[in-house]
C-alpha cells in the first residue's frame, strides 16, 4: 500500500484537551482492538501545589521523564527556553526518539505534540517524517498557528498530503473524539 500514512492531526488552543482527546481515542480503539500495537508517547503537565513547573514525556507503556521545567539548575541554563521553561532536549530524546522507531507489527502511533519543544530536538522532526512515510496509522496533536504563523516542522506536517487536521474547542471535543475514533478504526480494520 503505497501513498502517504493516513495522519490525524488535533490541534487547538493551549489547554482545550488535546492530550485527552488522544489518550481517549487511543482507550476507546484498545477496547475494540485488544491486540493493538501502538508506539509514541504524549506530554502531560508537571504540577507542584497548583502551579504548573513543567512538562514530562510519558510512553505508552508508562515510563515518565522531563521535557521542559521552570525550575532552574546549573545544567538547565544551558538549555533552550520556550516561556520560562527550559527544554531537557536529551531527556526528551531517550524517551521518545525509541518510540518512533518504525517497526513491521505497528498498527498505530501517537505524537504528542508536535511543538516548539519537542521540535529543539534536531532528530525528532526526521523521525516524525519517518513514520510517516512508513504508511502506518499516526495520531498526534499541533499547536495552533501564533498570531498566524506556523513553526517550520508544524506546517509540513500540516501541508502532509495524508494529514486531516482537527480543531478542537470545548464544545467539538466529543464530536472531534467520535469522528477521529470511527476513521481509525475503519482504517486500522483495513490494515
Amino acid at each position: 500500500m503505497a501513498g502517504p500514512g493516513k495522519c490525524f492531526l488535533v490541534t487547538g488552543p493551549p489547554g482545550v484537551g488535546k492530550t485527552t482527546l488522544i489518550t481517549r481515542v487511543l482507550e476507546t480503539l484498545k477496547i475494540s482492538n485488544p491486540n493493538l500495537k501502538v508506539q509514541g508517547f504524549y506530554t502531560s503537565e508537571v504540577r507542584e501545589a497548583s502551579e504548573r513547573v513543567g512538562f514530562q514525556v510519558v510512553t505508552l507503556d508508562g515510563r515518565k521523564g522531563p521535557l521542559a521545567s521552570s525550575i532552574s539548575s546549573p545544567e538547565s541554563l544551558r538549555w533552550p527556553s520556550v516561556g520560562k521553561y527550559r527544554v531537557d532536549i536529551a531527556s526528551f530524546e531517550a524517551l521518545a526518539l525509541p518510540e518512533l522507531q518504525v517497526k513491521e507489527d505497528t498498527d498505530l502511533f501517537i505524537i504528542d505534540e508536535v511543538g516548539k519543544m519537542e521540535l529543539f530536538s534536531s532528530s525528532f522532526f526526521p523521525a516524525v517524517l519517518r513514520v510517516l512515510e512508513s504508511n502506518i496509522p499516526v495520531l498526534a496533536s499541533i499547536p495552533i498557528p501564533k498570531f498566524g504563523r506556523d513553526i517550520p516542522g508544524v506546517a509540513r506536517l500540516r501541508n502532509h498530503p495524508g494529514a486531516t487536521i482537527f480543531t478542537l474547542n470545548t464544545g467539538n471535543r466529543d464530536f472531534v473524539k467520535e469522528q477521529i475514533y470511527s476513521q481509525l478504526r475503519d482504517l486500522l480494520q483495513k490494515h
